[in-house]
């Protein structure tokens, strides 16, 4: 097997690669970029007009997505995957992934979009690496582009795998991007409504991908991900790089839902009234005071059917602690 092909253990061991540039038997090229960033390029003859920017590790202790990226790699280095798009591989943040830890200073996903430009740090700097990396390799005009970011959660969920769908002003969210995402195994998909500032929101709003955040599981160390299983994405990730994905147009079984409110922490003193062990997707009755923060400001739950996602009172001041979402339908679906 190709070198280039051990990405995952070049980044986890923190060296550079003796040959940036390597070709497979069959003339697929492998780049070495940066830390944990490489292009994989087919021969120009099999090239199908798709760019694929597959990203994992943004939160250093979400192992699984990385491993699978790292099967993948490997599969492409020694022959038995055959490239027809173009595909950019990116480990978000290696120093946390070196540490088992979800991130060393700063939430590196919510530092895109301009805000690691407003910051300092480590973190800050890959962010804006990140963005460069991405506005890059999407820079070549009339070819198609996908951005799936691959996470797993800090916390258990009622839905286990689920996808959000960045929003951007003049466009709308495709059928057939939410068909593939049922194919590859997602039980339910957040159509968002405002503008973010997550790695795939940057994508979507600032290069024009079809961009998701897909949530896989729980997060576990390297080598304890028996229990969460990927092998549908796994699957669907092969046929689009391979470039020979079944059509689909089924949301059979779909679950989506729409943003209702962000619960925005304001202040230290800022509580939020849920156990620390709560599910994402856990559903609140109308009426219950959710949380509490500076100045009277209370959250009390107005809408009908409403669950919450990544409800989490220790994010930094002025940062979401909690998304509150409501069913929705695919009536506005492009």
């Amino acid at each position: 097997m190709l070198a280039l092909g051990k990405l995952l253990e070049l980044t986890l061991a923190g060296r550079e690669p003796a040959q940036k540039i390597q070709l497979t038997v069959d003339g697929v090229q492998m780049r070495w970029l940066s830390e944990g960033a490489l292009e994989v390029r087919p021969p120009q003859a099999r090239d199908n007009g798709s760019d694929v920017l597959l990203s994992s590790g943004i939160h250093g202790n979400e192992t699984a997505p990385i491993e699978l990226l790292d099967r993948l790699l490997h599969d492409i280095a020694r022959g038995d995957l055959k490239p027809r798009a173009r595909i950019l591989f990116l480990f978000g943040n290696p120093e946390a992934m070196r540490r088992g830890e979800r991130y060393l200073e700063q939430d590196v996903n919510r530092l895109f979009n301009g805000r690691h430009e407003k910051s300092i740090g480590p973190e800050a700097m890959r962010a804006g690496e990140l963005e460069q990396l991405s506005r890059s390799f999407f820079s070549v005009p009339d070819r198609s582009r996908l951005h799936y970011d691959l996470h797993t959660a800090i916390r258990g969920s009622r839905i286990e795998q689920f996808a959000l769908y960045p929003w951007a002003d003049g466009r709308q969210h495709s059928r057939r991007e939410l068909a593939r995402l049922r194919a590859a195994g997602m039980e339910a998909v957040l159509l968002q409504n405002k503008a973010s500032i997550t790695f795939t929101a940057f994508t979507y709003e600032q290069l024009g991908a079809e961009s998701f955040t897909l949530e896989l599981g729980k997060a576990r160390p390297f080598g304890q991900n028996q229990g969460v299983d990927v092998s549908r994405l796994e699957t669907r990730l092969k046929q689009i790089i391979e470039g020979n994905e079944p059509e689909t147009e089924s949301l059979d079984g779909l679950q989506l839902f729409s943003v209702a409110r962000e619960v925005i922490k304001h202040s230290d003193a800022f509580i939020l009234h849920l156990p620390a062990d709560v599910e994402n997707f856990s559903e609140l009755e109308k009426g219950y005071l959710l949380a509490e923060d500076v100045a009277k400001t209370r959250w009390v739950i107005e809408e009908e059917g409403v669950r919450i996602i990544f409800p989490n009172p220790k994010v930094k001041n002025g940062l979401r602690a909690g998304i509150l979402i409501v069913p929705t339908t695919d009536k506005d679906l492009a």
